[in-house]
């Protein structure tokens, strides 16, 4: 009977274990439209796996297609060619191609036009402003501008002090220069020394002085001229000189049959 009892007890059904169905959570915040994509790290991974950094090149500020650094090897270029133009300049002077006035004007030009051009490279050195700073051709102007003009000329006879020939517009009162021109040819060694000279008078003209061999020349300039405009003076005289010598060797000049090459400088016939 216990037997039949153990049988009945393993051979009934396994009881049947109910379990509750799971149910997933979900989330109640909404999801944006687009969703923010991943931050993209500046790394860029090699095959061994380590990520290499890339370093972004700084953007070069360009002007009108030019790089700063282009711009300020450009303005130093030009600063280098004025500095040249400032050595040839004492050149000049010293062989007598321009007068005093001329290279002091000149000087003063290219000194402003550095500083102004520096100026220009320190506040906007990305800037190819500077050219507007420089004149390059001014200098040609310049020169036109304080160059001694010749105003006219007056021969004398070196014997009797007598007028031979006026060129040009002489204006300078008799008063100065008769007393000077018989002082030149009484005691020029002494006064004036050999050769010729000028001298400043009123209104900033130059009076300059010729001696030849049998006339002196007087020029009238607008300044003071440059030696070399002295030079080419007292060849013109000498050559006035030689071209009238059989005329000038008389008591009696007629002015009108002489040849004058001073008309060429002042443009005015007698």
């Amino acid at each position: 009977m216990l037997l039949n009892k153990l049988r009945s007890l393993f051979e009934s059904e396994a009881p049947q274990i109910h379990r509750k169905p799971t149910i997933r959570q979900y989330s109640t915040a909404i999801s944006p439209a687009h969703p923010t994509p991943p931050s993209i790290s500046h790394h860029i991974s090699n095959p061994v796996g380590r990520a290499i950094p890339v370093t972004q090149a700084k953007p070069v500020a360009r002007t009108n297609g030019l790089t700063t650094t282009d711009t300020q090897e450009e303005a130093q270029e030009y600063l280098g060619r004025v500095q040249v133009k400032i050595g040839k300049l004492a050149e000049e002077f010293a062989s007598g191609m321009i007068n005093r006035e001329q290279f002091q004007e000149l000087y003063d030009h290219y000194q402003r036009e550095i500083r102004t051009i520096e100026t220009w490279m320190d506040l906007a050195p990305q800037s190819d402003a500077w050219r507007d700073a420089s004149s390059e051709g001014r200098s040609i102007v310049i020169r036109k501008q304080h160059m001694a003009r010749i105003l006219g000329y007056a021969v004398y006879k070196n014997d009797s002090g007598m007028p031979v020939a006026t060129i040009g517009k002489f204006e300078v009162d008799a008063a100065l220069y008769v007393p000077m021109l018989s002082s030149y040819r009484s005691a020029a060694w002494e006064i004036f020394g050999a050769g010729m000279r000028s001298l400043q008078i009123e209104n900033g003209r130059w009076l300059c002085f010729v001696p030849g061999e049998s006339t002196t020349l007087m020029a009238l300039f607008s300044t003071e001229p440059a030696s070399k405009q002295l030079k080419s003076l007292d060849q013109m005289h000498r050559l006035f000189e030689r071209a009238n010598r059989h005329l000038l060797s008389s008591p009696v000049i007629d002015a009108n049959a002489l040849v004058l090459p001073h008309q060429s400088f002042v443009g005015h016939k007698r």
